[in-house]
């Protein structure tokens, strides 16, 4: 399959389009700048030069190839509202140059869109009464309604983490530079609410399988690690940066994390059994906490 990739330059991304290559499909990478054009050619991927403000060439891309995989996200909007009527207007621009054909429309969502504090499933809908859940899982929507018109969407969640080496904007290497500015690493109360977790090659190997084998309409959950204690992400970071793990109360850890307040303390365990028998797809690499111990995010 020629297959359409936004976001094909990010971290997930480049391993998505290696993943797609190697099985034999072609790629064609969104690119909206030289210095990304210049990356997806050294992986093999053709180039096709636009941004998800350009909704046209969006268009173009989708309508030139068998399928798209949407990972792109505009991270920079400060305005996240703003960032996800733009998200959704990509998707259904995407999803008009794809309509009637039953050729893959894949999203990408994130697993803290649905409750917290429970296992979440496959089946689980965004929760609506989170302001940044219901923004998020409004894409969602927007997806699975393209079935309708004869495409098969369908939505790939990811964890809060999708680490490896060569993550460079991910939460645990911003968890890991705020720990090294404070002198301490820190968990909030007993530290025991979870992160799900998989590894960015086998986080590729689910959209590959989805763009393959997927059915319309389906929610998968590249999900490796239902969850990881957060005690234990912190007590891992501090062994290797050879400082305190403490813990922090609720209030203190607003001052603490700052901007990460919203996320760390998040209790998010999710299943990916049934993308595991609808796929056929077995996690193979590395833990989360095995690669904090390799010392793959401690080389600076």
């Amino acid at each position: 399959m020629r297959v359409f990739v936004t976001g094909a330059s990010g971290f997930i991304g480049q391993a998505v389009v290696q993943e797609l290559l190697q099985a034999g499909h072609q790629v064609l990478g969104l690119a909206r700048s030289d210095k990304s054009a210049e990356l997806l050619k050294s992986l093999g991927a053709e180039v096709h030069q636009g941004s998800l403000e350009d909704l046209d060439s969006l268009e173009q891309g989708a309508n030139s190839s068998d399928g798209v995989i949407h990972l792109a996200f505009n991270h920079e909007c400060q305005d996240m509202a703003v960032g996800c009527r733009k998200d959704q207007a990509a998707i259904t621009a995407m999803g008009h140059a794809l309509a009637g054909s039953n050729r893959p429309l894949i999203m990408t969502s994130g697993t803290m869109v649905c409750d917290h504090g429970r296992l979440v499933t496959e089946d689980d809908t965004p929760n609506l009464n989170s302001r940044m859940a219901a923004l998020r899982g409004a894409s969602e929507a927007v997806t699975l309604s393209l079935v309708s018109q004869g495409v098969r969407a369908s939505v790939v969640r990811l964890p809060p983490t999708n680490h490896g080496d060569g993550d460079h904007r991910g939460f645990i290497v911003r968890i890991i530079t705020l720990a090294r500015s404070k002198g301490v690493s820190a968990y909030i109360g007993e530290g025991l609410n979870r992160w799900c977790a998989t590894h960015r090659l086998d986080t590729a190997r689910v959209f590959r399988l989805a763009l393959e084998k997927g059915s319309a309409g389906s929610v998968f959950h590249a999900v490796a690690e239902e969850g990881v204690r957060f005690k234990d992400i912190a007590e891992a970071i501090g062994k290797q940066l050879k400082i305190p793990v403490i813990s922090k109360s609720a209030e203190e850890a607003r001052e603490h994390f700052g901007f990460l307040a919203f996320a760390v303390p998040e209790d998010n365990p999710t299943s990916s059994e049934k993308t595991q028998e609808a796929l056929g797809w077995r996690a193979q690499n590395p833990s989360l906490l095995a690669d904090l111990e390799s010392g793959v995010y401690f080389k600076q």
